[in-house]
């Protein structure tokens, strides 16, 4: 954990995860850096730092967002679900096994941020058409497969989850 200076301090509340906490930072904090270096929960990985890999993707409000560019005020009172807890959504399931099945990714840096980002997608438009569905990942940048396994697990995932949402 960083120290943080008691001038610059600022205690944060929001949801993390589906519980309740209050953490002390340094006023200037990106949600990035609370989550890794403050709560420990090392799931939400940096990349670019910039906004532009996706690998800090996290859901506020159940919209997806890049940790790196939010500042840790900017979620006090909000709901945040990091991949620790993604579970908690119903689509999830269905995201982790397209994704699985079609063997997605290589190295699994970037797995984290396209799981959040798509399954953020998902729960909000289950009947997305694969156009919007591959649309919904552009912010996700993968360094290792070429994106053909990522998009048919991604497409394998809105089946699912069109399917689970079907009456």
């Amino acid at each position: 954990m960083k120290p943080v200076s008691a001038e610059n301090c600022q205690a944060i509340s929001f949801h993390l995860n589906g519980r309740s906490l209050s953490v002390a930072v340094d006023a200037e904090a990106r949600l990035v850096e609370v989550l890794r270096d403050h709560i420990e929960e090392t799931g939400t990985k940096v990349g670019c730092s910039i906004g532009r890999c996706g690998a800090c993707t996290v859901l506020i409000d159940g919209l997806a967002s890049n940790a790196c560019l939010a500042f840790a005020w900017q979620v006090a009172g909000r709901e945040v679900i990091t991949i620790e807890g993604v579970a908690m959504l119903s689509a999830a399931t269905e995201v982790q096994a397209g994704l699985l099945e079609e063997s997605a990714f290589q190295c699994g840096y970037c797995a984290p941020g396209f799981v959040m980002a798509l399954t953020g997608f998902l729960s909000r438009n289950p009947q997305a058409d694969d156009d919007e569905v591959i649309a919904a990942l552009e912010g996700n940048i993968c360094r290792c497969t070429g994106y053909a396994s990522i998009v048919r697990g991604a497409l394998n995932a809105a089946a699912r989850v069109r399917g689970a949402s079907a009456p």
